[in-house]
């Protein structure tokens, strides 16, 4: 399911307009990914969690040449589904 589908789900269940679900959709999105850019956890109770996980820097090797390659420290955007979400994904909900 890509944005537009899911913004006509949300406007039939809703009595919307698409253009009014991508609108609240659109402006979601912005509000998990700004929460996340100032190091912020987004908890949606019973669906998940947004979160952002750090990663160490470290050695690597290129595999063409085997020439290491310093790897820089990094932050990375994770999603950690909720135990509601992963009940249902499983069916036993």
């Amino acid at each position: 399911m890509n944005k537009k589908q899911l913004a006509g789900k949300v406007a039939n269940k809703m009595d919307l307009t698409k253009a009014e679900a991508e609108k609240i959709i659109d402006a979601a999105l912005e509000e998990i990914t700004a929460a996340l850019i100032r190091g912020d956890k987004v908890r949606l109770v019973g669906f998940g969690n947004f979160v952002v996980r750090s990663r160490k820097g470290r050695v690597g090797r290129n595999p063409q040449t085997g020439e290491k390659i310093e790897i820089g420290a990094s932050k990375a955007p994770a999603f950690v589904p909720g135990i509601n979400l992963k009940k249902s994904v499983k069916g036993k909900q």
